[in-house]
């Protein structure tokens, strides 16, 4: 996970060596005593979650084999645990003995553990249908999914368990004793079998998605090239330079956004870039400039369409939108020009009439921003009156299934991406303000957010316990009000096409792993939300220039390695082991994101997140929970918690945590 990872194994081994003597001395108790086995399981998940991190996979199974053994009846497996136990010490004084002058351990150097080795051209050149990758790649997809329905069927077996326990501890039937074992036996057999599922699934699905991405060099040549055939039609001078074609994406998204990326290259020429005399005219040089780049953000890819043209008129934006009936005049005066640019992908600007008096550039754009976001994708503009426009496009590196957050309204379920959810918690009384055409949430620092009510969107009754999802629209933050929040699932997401006849605000469907289908809905089509507070106090950056993280996890390896990671990025880290710590700093030192792990001795990452999210002073402060606890209900607890991410410790890809910081408070620093 990190290139310092050889050095931190010494660190690693004497941190093992304390928690494997402290197993050995918990184990005996942990049958009779219940508080022995809680604190067993905490070592076992601490120990787990440093060996993943450091790529020492056959530590971090083996523990993860023994908290196994923990689970239902504590005595039944307690066998199994022990060897689990005493095989992780061998391992780790093996390690220690070929390592006893630091370096890096055998186990990361095996086959599998490191990089996948590259097949090149040649004899050993492997030839696969694109028809047959597509399709084992969404097959492997469904594997995670399926496997989710089996956790869920899971958790329904522990809770017949607990309620056949009940029963038979009020002596209503003497064989709820049995039922009870049998349901609890079936229930773990269940889980295992489907965690098992899910981790050969995505192994499978990230290695035949590594067969997927290819570099984007071709694709930015094809986009120059479009343009100075475009250029020299229209008898216009234009230099084209690119970068970042070395960045990697998938083939299929490539294919799905060639013509929204074409779209934006015509937009640029025919619109965006004067003739060489208008150009003249105003001090420019005779000849125009246009730059594609692309860059790779963790788990995403950002490209950018820059020119120097004439850029957007934001004024001529403003009015057009109210002639238009997009925006009431009121509302109209309060936008920013952030948001004003956002009415540029809205339909209705979509007219030669309307797009001449823009200088072209809403032609199109909200079938184009849906394009993109038919594939999880967002698009923002930026422009310059008479200096140019930026269009940046953030896609996803490869295409799997999607995460999506599953709500209720009024009587209708539906979703929407996950990518762009940032928290959920109840709506408190009084946050929702109407005025001036618009809806607002008021936040408990003072400041507001424009928000939308999906009720009054569906026609259906409005909430009365409501709960806030805060969420990102075109990059900036917004809100929407549903009647509960159902859960986090991963979904294949069906475009619908426009003859389909969906309200407007549904882009595809999706089945949930129950089967049940669902509406996926495009935030972006729920009219102008998400940018920039309106008016009230926003909470600013530390002001030290680099964003500050507050970093907590007790166990020092994992600590350590987080630590390096974020500093790499060009975070400053404060890091510190129990949530009390943190807690203190919060309040005596600024900082932009807190990062926590769940098991920490005394307070958990879990209660740490809700003091957070209780106190009105950090109540926005952005807060991301790291753990190896990777299930449906672990995720679910702690975002209702008011985490605004989780992230399970053994997906993490290097770049993800700190793409995802940089995401959590961009806002912070524009």
């Amino acid at each position: 996970m990190s290139r310092d990872a050889d050095d931190l194994l010494p660190l690693f081994l004497d941190e093992a060596a304390g928690r494997l003597e402290r197993l050995r001395g918990l184990l005996p108790a942990a049958v009779d005593e219940p508080d022995a086995a809680v604190q067993v399981r905490r070592e076992l998940h601490a120990l787990k979650g440093a060996a993943r991190l450091l790529g020492l996979r056959d530590v971090a199974d083996l523990c993860h084999r023994a908290e196994d053994g923990m689970t239902g009846e504590v005595g039944e497996g307690m066998g199994s645990t022990r060897l689990a136990v005493e095989r992780v010490a061998e391992i780790v004084e093996e390690l220690r003995r070929a390592n006893g002058g630091g370096g890096s351990s055998p186990e990361a150097e095996t086959p599998g553990s490191g990089e996948r080795p590259v097949i090149r051209g040649g004899s050993g050149e492997l030839r696969v249908a694109t028809e047959v990758v597509d399709d084992l790649a969404e097959r492997s997809a469904r594997m995670k999914i399926v496997a989710a329905a089996g956790q869920a069927a899971a958790a329904g077996l522990l809770e017949l368990a607990g309620l056949a326990e009940r029963g038979h501890a009020d002596r209503t039937l003497e064989t709820l004793a049995q039922v009870a074992a049998e349901a609890r036996r079936a229930a773990l057999e269940i889980e295992g079998t489907s965690r098992t599922l899910g981790r050969l699934g995505a192994e499978q699905l990230d290695a035949l998605l590594a067969l997927q991405v290819q570099e984007l060099r071709p694709f930015l040549r094809t986009l120059a090239r479009h343009t100075g055939e475009l250029a020299r039609a229209l008898d216009k001078e234009v230099e084209v330079t690119t970068s970042g074609g070395d960045v990697q994406l998938d083939r299929r998204i490539l294919e799905a956004i060639r013509e929204a990326a074409l779209h934006l290259v015509r937009n640029a020429v025919d619109h965006g870039i004067e003739s060489a005399a208008e150009r003249i005219e105003v001090g420019k040089t005779a000849r125009g400039r246009i730059h594609f780049g692309a860059v790779a953000d963790g788990d995403r890819v950002r490209l950018e369409v820059t020119d120097d043209g004439r850029g957007i008129d934001p004024e001529a934006v403003r009015r057009l939108a109210v002639e238009r009936g997009l925006v009431n005049p009121a509302a109209a005066a309060e936008l920013t020009e952030a948001e004003i640019y956002q009415l540029l992908e809205l339909p209705g600007f979509t007219t030669r009439e309307l797009a001449t008096d823009l200088s072209g550039r809403g032609v199109g754009l909200d079938a184009v921003a849906a394009s993109f976001r038919s594939i999880g994708g967002d698009l923002w503009i930026r422009s310059t009156p008479g200096k140019g426009t930026r269009v940046v496009v953030e896609l996803p590196v490869a295409r799997r299934g999607e995460r999506v957050l599953v709500v209720r309204v009024g009587g209708l379920v539906v979703a929407f991406p996950s990518s762009v959810v940032r928290s959920y918690r109840r709506l408190d009384p009084g946050g929702l303000v109407e005025g001036a055409g618009r809806t607002v949430v008021r936040q408990r620092g003072g400041a507001a957010i424009p928000a939308v009510v999906l009720a009054t969107i569906f026609g259906e009754p409005e909430p009365v316990n409501a709960v806030i999802v805060e969420t990102t629209v075109a990059g900036r933050p917004a809100a929407v009000i549903v009647d509960a929040v159902l859960g986090d699932e991963e979904v294949f997401v069906r475009p619908l096409p426009p003859v389909a006849g969906a309200p407007a605000p549904v882009e595809g469907l999706a089945l949930l792993a129950s089967g049940a289908p669902v509406a996926v809905l495009a935030l972006q089509r729920l009219g102008p939300i998400g940018l920039d507070d309106l008016d009230g106090p926003r909470r600013g950056p530390s002001g030290r220039g680099a964003v500050r993280v507050l970093l907590t996890d007790d166990t020092a390896a994992t600590r350590e390695m987080l630590r390096r990671l974020l500093e790499d990025a060009g975070f400053t880290v404060r890091a510190v082991a129990t949530a009390e710590e943190a807690l203190g700093l919060v309040e005596a030192e600024p900082f932009d994101c807190v990062v926590t792990g769940v098991e920490l001795p005394g307070l958990s990452g879990i209660e740490l997140v809700r003091r957070v999210r209780s106190s009105d002073l950090y109540a926005d402060l952005p807060v991301v929970v790291v753990s190896t606890r990777d299930r449906p209900a672990d995720r679910l607890e702690g975002l209702e918690a008011g985490a605004d991410a989780y992230l399970a410790k053994q997906e993490i890809e290097p770049d993800e945590l700190a793409s995802l910081i940089r995401r959590l408070t961009a806002d912070l620093s524009s």
